[in-house]
Formats: C-alpha cells, sequence, structure tokens
C-alpha cells in the first residue's frame, strides 16, 4: 500500500532473525510505510538464521540520515556481524542524534550499545545480553517493549506485535 512519505531502513546481514525483520517490514507496508532493506553490499542476498533469503535495497554507504524517519535493527546473530561495520554503527549514532526513531528488537540492542546511545536509556533486549547492555549503562528492564523518547526495544520474536504497534504509532 506504500501511500505515505514515511521511511524506514531496515539494517541486515547475515544470520538476522527470520521473523523480526520479516514481521515488521510487512507490518510497515500495511500501514503505507516504506521498508528500505539495508546491508552493507547493495544486492546483496543476505540469509536469515533459518536460511530465508532478502536483498538488500541500498549499501550503508548509500542511506542518508535525512532520508529515513527510522531505523530499525532485528536481531539473530546479524548485529553482531554489523557492529563490525563502522558505517553501520555511524548510521544508528547519527539517527539518534537527529532524534530519528531507532528500534531494536532481541540481540539488536548490542547495536545500541556499539553506537554508544543506550547510556542512561530504559530499554530491554534478549536476556542473554542483559548484561552487554547494562555495562554499556542501559537501564534493563524485563519488558515486551520499551519506550524510552525515540529508542523503541524488544525482546524477542514473540513481543513482535508490541514492538511493531510501538514503533507505528510513533511514526504515524
Amino acid at each position: 500500500m506504500e501511500s505515505s512519505n514515511k521511511r524506514v531502513a531496515i539494517l541486515v546481514e547475515d544470520l538476522y532473525q527470520d521473523l523480526e525483520l520479516w514481521y515488521p517490514f510487512y507490518r510497515l507496508r500495511e500501514e503505507g510505510i516504506k521498508p528500505v532493506i539495508v546491508g552493507i553490499k547493495k544486492a546483496h542476498k543476505y540469509k536469515g538464521k533459518y536460511g530465508y533469503p532478502v536483498e538488500s535495497d541500498i549499501d550503508i554507504k548509500e542511506a542518508k540520515i535525512d532520508e529515513f524517519d527510522a531505523v530499525l535493527i532485528p536481531g539473530g546473530f546479524a548485529p553482531d556481524l554489523m557492529r563490525k561495520n563502522r558505517d553501520m554503527i555511524d548510521f544508528v549514532k547519527d539517527m539518534n542524534t537527529a532524534g530519528k526513531l531507532v528500534a531494536s528488537i532481541c540481540h539488536g540492542a548490542w547495536m545500541l550499545a556499539s553506537a554508544g546511545i543506550i547510556q542512561g536509556k530504559k530499554c530491554t533486549c534478549y536476556d542473554a545480553i542483559a548484561d552487554d547492555i547494562i555495562n554499556a549503562g542501559g537501564i534493563y528492564s524485563d519488558e515486551e517493549v520499551v519506550v524510552d523518547g525515540n529508542i523503541i526495544t524488544s525482546r524477542k520474536p514473540d513481543d513482535l506485535p508490541a514492538f511493531c504497534q510501538a514503533i507505528i504509532s510513533k511514526l504515524i
């Protein structure tokens, strides 16, 4: 349906959590918001944790913060690979600095820590990385979705309905 001018960069790398990318992708489209798959390479096929492929629309060097209203970081093992790329980290940091919506689910919170934007923020993530988020200065809370200003976080695939609802309510 994509009738609004809103655009969300969905970051991707290999081993992304399939549901945490595709569920928001289609929910955003249902609301008329354009999801744009952003990878390290343009037109590259990335395989999800369960093998489902996604092709990037643009590479991270092409992603300009003024062209996006939000960035979404799915979990899985992808965020551990993403945070090895300075351009990915800087994009998340710059989106936050610009006051744009930054959303992460599950292991996606690793990117918030690497971007240095979680200090003093109430947030949640997959429980196995809670110590990492606390050590990065985040205020961890075990809730299905946590909204602190422009940052929205969730824990796991079961939280996707609340996660997407929070994102959409901020964008519409």
